[in-house]
């Protein structure tokens, strides 16, 4: 017998709310000017390759109700630059389609300081349009700490950030010391929110399997509110 009932009747006036989907996950990619061009390549055909994974596909569709997804690149104050909009991912074909989007995506900038609390500002202002879900997660990576504009601290203090959650994806590109401090600054002062979490990519080329093992954690249904029994069917 199946013991979230009762978990279930008190979350009903939420839930009926949140009706459309369970979760709101936005996914932000850094374009800065400290991101060539063949790292870039390795950040989209990653996260495609990730978005597609058979771990990353179990979660997605572990429940019936869908995930709302939707992907944005960023650099500089006022170069952030939508590349897949809103799109609930309910079958197999919906989540290839996201990932072939991202995948053939083609960057918009270069040449761009890292202005992380813009991009964070963005990221709420994009999930204020999103379909009503249960559960609003951000998830901004990057390779740099913010150098432009005001930072993390001040976009949580400015913008809607209530029951958000975002987390962070480090890719460890440099130096020890330099990889020391960003691993920092993410940790106190950008991941954010209930729940919030680090991962960390040692390159670019780790790149896919840090962001298919953040996409699991985040995408694996909290046992809040769902039956969490298999699904009967396949998706798609």
């Amino acid at each position: 017998m199946w013991r979230l009932a009762c978990v279930f009747s008190l979350l009903l006036p939420l839930a009926a709310k949140a009706q459309d989907c369970r979760l709101a996950l936005v996914l932000a990619l850094d374009v800065s000017s400290s991101v060539n061009a063949e790292e870039d390549a390795l950040q989209r055909k990653g996260l495609a390759a990730a978005l597609l994974s058979p771990e990353v596909q179990r979660a997605f569709f572990a429940v019936d109700v869908p995930v709302a997804l939707a992907v944005f690149e960023w650099s500089g104050r006022y170069n952030q630059e939508l590349l897949l909009d809103w799109q609930l991912i309910g079958t197999r074909e919906d989540l290839l389609n996201a990932a072939s989007v991202i995948g053939l995506s083609n960057r918009s900038h270069s040449e761009f300081p890292t202005a992380m609390g813009y991009a964070l500002g963005y990221g709420a202002r994009l999930l204020s349009r999103a379909p009503a879900c249960l559960f609003r997660t951000i998830d901004i990576a990057g390779d740099g700490i913010n150098n432009e504009g005001f930072g993390p601290e001040q976009a949580y203090a400015q913008f809607p950030f209530a029951d958000v959650t975002v987390n962070g994806l480090v890719v460890n590109n440099s130096d020890y010391e330099a990889e020391r401090s960003l691993i920092s600054f993410y940790r106190n002062s950008v991941i954010y929110g209930p729940g919030a979490f680090l991962e960390i990519a040692q390159s670019f080329e780790d790149y896919e399997r840090a962001m298919r093992r953040k996409l699991e954690r985040e995408l694996t249904p909290r046992a809040v509110g769902f039956d969490l029994r298999p699904r009967n069917r396949e998706p798609g």
